[in-house]
């Protein structure tokens, strides 16, 4: 039958209301005792590694909870302060493994359940070793986001996945003051992997509120001294990207202040291998340091780590090499290499500034010069973690640890990773984007893409203390990032009551002119796979069209029109940061509409060529 498939996706946080309102009637309408609690897995329907445990007690007492471990230096245990009622968040459950959970009272009762979990990854776990002791990383686990295909997880010591998401949430994790993890959210609003912004959930899968952008999310964020979020993001109408960054009130997700980076910055200086004109900067980190009060933005595509001064805007430096610059801004803002074994990084990701006011970041080392001609293979490359010493007075740079490059090329990725400062001389260094490609060579190209064409992804992450390796974890596929935390936090208790969703989605970029083409009487035939998921601020319409194909969207209510130009150009992508979003099947469109600016019922078209095909569906905005 022709025409768009039609769906309406409600929001996660609506379904995951009335899960808990469910679960909450059957609780308070039942006799459930710490002998017999309620238990709901996977309740919020996100975490299939969790679980909410439920009872009720006579007397006020505080209950330990204990997910036993395979051996014990696994076991995870919580302990939630005093009350009657308990609405328990379990986390740190086994994959295809019959949990033991127990449940203690302070000083009285003690029971035990058994919560059945499949085999969430099918027998294919994409943990392929983990080297360290219990000893040295006790009950934290290392949480890896992903850049492809794989979900997020986290491992512990013994290299068990105890946590894990089965929605495409992408971008760095991020354990916040409450306790709570930020996320990007799963919601895609523009390709390849601009987010309609981020998540800020329980480690059992609760969303607590999600952030809307206008300009939508991409790859960090930061949490500032009074709580307020740092987040990049972009002018979605305009020609470039990645080149913005707001501050987010937390309490309504309204934008309390904008930095649009070609304010201190001139595009097209200091181009990377990968520059393009629309992706000029290629911001992939942002860190708050309190001591300067500024801002530190990594730039993928200028090769630089940028500081600016938090109230005004303005430009303090530059940690670039200078080759290629102009010589007023080298003089001005550059700084000068002292001290012997210095490089320069390149193409850097997830740049951060120490206590001491060092500068560390990963240094992808991605092409390894900025000319042409000295541009190094990937079987000759390298990639590392590396911490410079910077003296903004008298503009000297002084490299003084670095770890990565002994390894060669096998711990070379040519995109994402990141470090970690934990105190002196305790760091992490996550190689997370390596790949072979079909022919058993280390690929320059990016994830996904080198997946698709038959290669390799991998991933190798490192603790290191003293220069000592303390931990190492292989892993297949590629993730964007690691983090090292606990399941639970000090602040772990389960929040009940739904979710908010705050902030504002902008009005996506329209195509301003019209094609003239006749109104087909037929719909839109089924040879285009056409379909549309509707959501309550936004919609994706998915359809395949063959190459070079003229393609329009339109959504029409009387005279009122907008149009939505859909490319059918293979895109070359260099800087693929996340594949999670990207089809193998190059002729799969979608286009994400948002509901900003519109109101009324609108029908859809879509132009073909030369014909203007009804879809058969109507959206109401």
């Amino acid at each position: 039958m022709a025409g768009a498939v039609y769906s309406f996706e409600e929001h996660m946080i609506k379904k995951q209301a009335r899960a808990e309102d469910a679960m909450l009637k059957e609780l308070r309408s039942g006799a459930y005792t710490i002998d017999n609690p309620l238990v709901s897995y996977n309740l919020y329907l996100i975490n299939p590694l969790s679980a909410v445990i439920s009872f009720y007690t006579e007397e006020e007492t505080a209950v330990t909870v204990t997910v036993f471990g395979k051996a014990k230096e696994g076991n995870i245990t919580h302990t939630f302060p005093r009350a009657k009622e308990h609405v328990l968040p379990v986390v740190g459950l086994y994959s295809g493994h019959v949990n033991r959970v127990e449940v203690r009272e302070y000083r009285g009762k003690v029971h035990t359940v058994e919560i059945e979990v499949p085999d969430v990854f099918e027998g294919n776990s994409p943990v392929e070793s983990m080297d360290t002791t219990p000893e040295y990383l006790q009950d934290d686990c290392i949480f890896l986001s992903p850049s492809g295909a794989e979900l997020a997880v986290a491992v512990d010591y013994a290299g068990d996945i105890r946590w894990c998401l089965n929605i495409k949430c992408v971008f760095d994790m991020k354990r916040l003051k409450n306790g709570h993890i930020l996320m990007g959210t799963d919601r895609l609003v523009q390709m390849p992997y601009y987010m309609s912004g981020m998540y800020e959930t329980s480690a059992c899968g609760k969303i607590y509120h999600e952030y809307r952008l206008p300009g939508g999310s991409h790859h960090d964020a930061f949490e500032m001294p009074d709580g307020s979020l740092l987040c990049l993001t972009e002018d979605l109408t305009s020609g470039t990207v990645e080149d913005m960054c707001v501050l987010i009130d937390r309490e309504t997700g309204d934008i309390l202040k904008t930095w649009d980076y070609k304010n201190f910055l001139e595009p097209g200086l200091g181009k990377s291998g990968s520059w393009s004109e629309k992706d000029w900067f290629h911001n992939n980190a942002v860190w708050y340091d309190e001591k300067s009060h500024s801002l530190t933005f990594s730039g993928r595509h200028m090769d630089s780590i940028v500081n600016i001064d938090f109230e005004t805007g303005k430009l303090n430096w530059i940690l670039s090499d200078p080759e290629g610059w102009p010589q007023e801004w080298v003089d001005r803002y550059f700084f000068k290499p002292v001290g012997t074994d210095f490089e320069w990084q390149y193409e850097q990701h997830a740049c951060l500034i120490t206590p001491d006011g060092d500068v560390m970041c990963f240094d992808n080392h991605h092409w390894g010069s900025k000319i042409k001609e000295n541009y190094r293979a990937a079987k000759n490359n390298y990639s590392r973690g590396v911490r410079y010493r910077i003296n903004t007075k008298d503009m000297t740079i002084e490299q003084i640890w670095q770890y990565g490059k002994d390894r060669g090329a096998r711990f070379f990725s040519p995109y994402i990773c990141n470090v970690e400062y934990y105190n002196e001389g305790h760091y992490m260094v996550h190689s997370g984007g390596s790949a072979y490609n079909k022919d058993g060579e280390i690929s320059e190209s990016l994830g996904a893409l080198e997946q698709n064409m038959g290669g390799t992804l991998f991933a190798t992450t490192v603790e290191l203390c003293d220069d000592r390796k303390m931990l190492e974890l292989h892993t297949k596929g590629n993730y964007y990032r690691a983090e090292k935390m606990k399941l639970y936090a000090d602040q772990g208790n389960l929040e009940l009551g739904e979710g908010s969703v705050l902030g504002e989605m902008g009005i996506t970029k329209e195509f301003d002119t019209d094609i003239p083409a006749p109104v087909s009487s037929e719909l839109i035939p089924d040879r285009y796979e056409a379909r549309i998921e509707d959501e309550d601020d936004r919609f994706t319409f998915h359809a395949k069209f063959e190459k070079g194909q003229l393609v329009m969207l339109m959504l029409e209510q009387g005279e009122e029109k907008h149009r939505y130009y859909i490319s059918t150009t293979a895109v070359s992508h260099k800087a693929m940061c996340c594949g999670t979003f990207l089809e193998s099947d190059e002729r799969v469109t979608k286009t994400n509409v948002n509901k900003a600016g519109m109101k009324g019922t609108y029908e859809v078209f879509v132009v073909i060529d030369d014909t203007k095909y009804p879809c058969g569906v109507s959206i109401k905005c």
